[in-house]
């Protein structure tokens, strides 16, 4: 009915899975940073943390359903979660200049995943999957600019 070929929506869900799946302990990371954060930017780290994996819910909400419209199965448990992740759970970071450089390390990690799917949804004429690839990108890349002005 969607009009895309079985044998690319198989790769595309493994790929999204991936990206789930990263997802998903990027969430479990911005959480234990909402919670351990500490100093003077305290107030304004809790607060955009916050936000941040709130924002970070719905992602994973609208990749899970973007799996589920191409007939495949989110990724859920969290062993199959573990080992598809492309990062890894964070210790206690209690610093904003360190939240912040993690946090630059792991949107690196998201970016190359997304754009590597958004290159594989062009390919294929999947404009709804290179759409929410590209929104995500331009979200993230806007964070970069911000995490590393505070840096400075």
């Amino acid at each position: 009915m969607l009009n895309i070929k079985a044998d690319y929506a198989q790769e595309m869900n493994a790929k999204l899975n991936k990206l789930a799946a990263t997802l998903h302990v990027y969430y479990s990371n911005l959480r234990g940073f909402h919670w351990h954060v500490e100093g003077k930017s305290f107030f304004t780290f809790h607060e955009e943390l916050e936000k941040m994996y709130d924002a970070e819910a719905e992602r994973i909400d609208e990749v899970a359903e973007r799996i589920l419209q191409l007939g495949g199965v989110p990724v859920r448990l969290y062993a199959d979660i573990e080992k598809l992740s492309e990062i890894k759970q964070s210790e206690i970071i209690t610093c904003s200049s360190e939240i912040s450089k993690n946090l630059l390390e792991t949107v690196a990690v998201l970016i190359r995943l997304e754009r590597e799917i958004a290159a594989l949804a062009t390919d294929n004429n999947d404009d709804v999957t290179a759409g929410m690839m590209s929104e995500y990108i331009a979200g993230q890349e806007k964070l970069v600019w911000m995490l590393t002005a505070f840096l400075k």
